[in-house]
């Protein structure tokens, strides 16, 4: 739909075009920093945003990032959003405004933000930093008012052309692109619907009726199955003095969209109204589960999916594609419209701990089978409920009793929030939890210990040692492993003695608890330990046996770290240098296909090593260039832990080269994709091959490799980028291509190669 959804998302239907506010909106570009389109919700911002943002990436070398807020309710994760839209993970100890800053400023890059309205404090303090110290920087964004920033440049959307009220030919009402828009829309829900001589007069009645507002044009199109054009303005014109209640929109001209989406609602069945209040609650796409947890039970003989079905036959809910799974999700003025049903309903409260009960179990859920060969769909599950994460952790903080189960959930698994490069987030969420909740709170104690660990992971010492401090001033028998994972990793990083005693401390009471899980990083640890001890034989033992339990139970991340440990005890301590390298190579294996970053950086970053140590300079310097862009990305550089043996190799690489040839190395290991690494002699890389006009270089890398038949997940962990960026350029190459599949992309590819 247009309007508010997500602009990183490929759209479902293609746009229908407005030639002379996207010059407008390119001319304003070209000489301002922040232009913002405003206008009422469902006129179209969104939509004409993102197709200048997708025409201009010429005019952007360092890449046109784009960030929708609508999922967010926390102002304070505007910044982690953006950052996430560049693919940028927080390991460093620095916010994520500076993270932002950090990598735009040398940047000449477009941002497009969108749907501030909701959240203008976070908005427009991002803004105003990104702006003051990225020089080079332009953002364009979107909002039901403007930002009130100096030097920005509003531009007020107008709905879509209408015709006059006497037309003559279907073609000259299809010149007008609110004609054009329903015939679009309405062709889709009936493939055989056109306009004729007959219903002309008709279809230019509605589209005038409705002002020609996208929004209202795609709701009344959705009901061309069962209505005539003729039928549907009879009834839009019945309902005008019909007003919804309760929407933020106070230009009087849209009263047509609030009786549209009322005459919508009038529609539904008690089932679909009740679901539609009740999934109002969700903050991003839902699946069908979450659907029956927070809407069920409904009355005798009705079911939550039928009257999810009949909302998505009304376009009251979307379906979202290109997961396993079949997810929904709603546009926000019609979640808006269903939240101001749902308070009138007094249900609002039942409901939203309903939403909150089903997010705690996922995190259970989740927990219970992230260590196995489930870990893949249990992280894809994760990520699709992100936005509902957030918003059930936002709902326990603010609720009068309800921070404890905060804390259990961001507690649960940390695993995840690393592994998206979300470390800072996870802990911010850990650290309210703790503030909000009293002393005597269950589980303080491990929650304390679990911030530590999330602190000692920025490399924040003093923070962590303070954490465990508190930590250990409750008496928690069963905080004490977790109190002894940290105090390990501590240690370790301050490269102070007894690592090696806490770490075996808590990989001996994990063990006794069968928490298989929770062993696997303080395993790592003590194996570490015992090869800078100089125990060797120790060290293979230890994280021989940290890889074969996970490759019994089929997990993949843990194995990463063993093989990984492996590795550095071969490699670094005097060790098989081939076997080293096998155990390396096989961790960024299984690192690229997860596209983890970070860990992709020190496998990278090892493989180094092994070239250092047998004397192949070149490559050596080749390979600390590439793992430096990975480092780059995550803002981080290798532990302290590790940093005495990486500073050898390194060092030794650059004296063997000399300072001229060892930069030059470098600098071109800097442009490779991580991939080569596994591909002996770094050859050509991709991104290398000639760009396929008017595609830039990114995008024609993408459309190739979905010629080649590689999924957006394949194509993310290829790249090292992240799913949604894939998306984000697969909807920019739509846009430049008109061309709305898979199939289409690969035959324009295959006629546009070079002979």
């Amino acid at each position: 739909m247009a309007g508010d959804n997500e602009v990183g998302r490929r759209p479902l239907t293609s746009y229908v075009g407005r030639a002379d506010e996207e010059n407008e909106v390119r001319r304003l570009l070209g000489v301002g920093r922040l232009v913002t389109l405003t206008g009422a919700g469902g006129v179209g911002k969104t939509r004409l945003a993102a197709q200048v943002a997708s025409s201009l990436t010429r005019a952007f070398p360092g890449g046109v990032a784009v960030a929708g807020l609508s999922e967010l309710r926390d102002g304070r994760l505007v910044a982690r959003t953006v950052a996430d839209s560049l693919g940028l993970y927080d390991t460093a100890a620095r916010t994520d405004t500076d993270a932002v800053v950090s990598y735009l400023r040398s940047r000449r890059s477009l941002l497009l933000l969108d749907n501030c309205e909701h959240l203008l404090d976070g908005s427009t303090g991002l803004i105003t930093a990104l702006l003051r110290d990225c020089r080079d920087l332009v953002v364009l964004a979107t909002s039901r008012c403007s930002l009130g920033i100096a030097g920005e440049q509003v531009l007020t959307i107008q709905p879509l052309a209408v015709p006059p009220e006497e037309i003559g030919t279907p073609a000259e009402a299809l010149a007008f692109g609110a004609v054009r828009l329903f015939v679009e829309r309405a062709g889709s829900v009936l493939p055989s619907f056109e306009v004729t001589e007959s219903n002309a007069a008709d279809v230019v009645r509605l589209c005038r009726r409705l002002d020609g507002l996208p929004l209202a044009i795609e709701l009344a199109a959705a009901r061309i199955r069962v209505l005539s054009p003729s039928q549907i303005a009879d009834r839009v014109e019945r309902n005008s003095s019909v007003l919804a209640t309760g929407l933020r929109l106070s230009v009087e001209r849209h009263r047509t969209l609030r009786a549209t989406i009322e005459w919508s609602h009038s529609l539904c069945d008690e089932a679909e109204r009740t679901v539609w209040a009740r999934c109002s609650v969700f903050a991003g796409q839902f699946d069908v589960s979450a659907a029956e947890d927070v809407c069920g039970p409904l009355g005798a003989g009705s079911a939550v999916l039928d009257a999810v079905d009949g909302l998505v036959d009304k376009s009251v809910l979307a379906r979202v594609d290109g997961t396993d799974r079949v997810h929904y999700r709603m546009l926000g003025l019609l979640r808006e419209y269903g939240g101001h049903r749902l308070a009138d309903s007094g249900e609002e409260p039942a409901v939203a701990r309903k939403h909150r009960d089903h997010y705690a179990r996922l995190i259970e859920q989740a927990a219970d089978t992230w260590f196995g060969p489930g870990q893949d769909e249990t992280d894809e599950r994760l990520t699709a409920a992100h936005a509902d994460l957030r918003e059930a952790l936002s709902w326990s903080l603010r609720t009068p009793g309800e921070s404890p189960v905060a804390l259990e959930m961001a507690t649960g698994m940390i695993e995840y929030w690393v592994a998206r490069g979300a470390a800072w987030e996870v802990r911010d969420w850990i650290d309210r939890a703790l503030a909000s909740a009293g002393p005597e709170t269950p589980g303080r104690a491990r929650g304390l210990a679990i911030a530590a660990l999330c602190a000692a992971l920025h490399a924040d010492l003093p923070r962590a040692r303070e954490r465990l401090t508190a930590a250990e001033a409750i008496e928690d028998d069963n905080a004490a492993p977790y109190v002894a994972h940290a105090r390990a990793f501590v240690l370790m990083l301050s490269t102070e003695p007894n690592s090696l005693a806490h770490a075996a401390e808590a990989v001996r009471v994990f063990g006794e608890r069968g928490d298989v899980r929770r062993q696997m990083h303080p395993m790592f640890l003590q194996g570490v330990a015992l090869a800078y001890r100089g125990d060797l034989p120790g060290a293979r033992t230890l994280l021989g046996s940290m890889r074969s339990r996970c490759e019994e139970a089929g997990e993949n991340r843990y194995r990463s770290m063993a093989l990984f440990g492996l590795g550095v005890a071969e490699v670094g301590f005097g060790g098989d240098l081939d076997d080293g390298e096998r155990f390396i190579r096989s961790a960024l294996e299984i690192d690229l296909r997860a596209s983890d970053v970070l860990s992709a950086a020190y496998r990278v970053d090892g493989l180094a090593w092994v070239s250092a140590r047998r004397g192949e300079w070149v490559r050596a310097a080749e390979l600390f260039g590439t793992a430096a862009t990975l480092w780059d990305r995550c803002g981080a550089e290798p532990d302290v832990a590790l940093a005495a043996t990486r500073q050898t190799f390194h060092g030794a690489t650059r004296e063997a080269l000399g300072a001229s040839e060892f930069d030059a190395a470098f600098s071109l290991g800097q442009r490779r994709n991580p991939h080569e690494a596994l591909a002996g002699p770094l050859a050509h890389p991709e991104s290398e091959r000639s760009v396929l006009p008017p595609l830039t270089r990114r995008e024609s890398e993408i459309a190739r490799l979905v010629a080649a038949g590689l999924s957006n997940r394949e194509i993310a962990a290829r790249l090292v980028i992240a799913r949604r960026t894939v998306e984000t350029h697969l909807q920019h190459i739509s846009h430049k291509l008109d061309l709305t599949n898979r199939t289409r992309l690969a035959v324009w590819v295959a006629g546009h190669e070079p002979l």
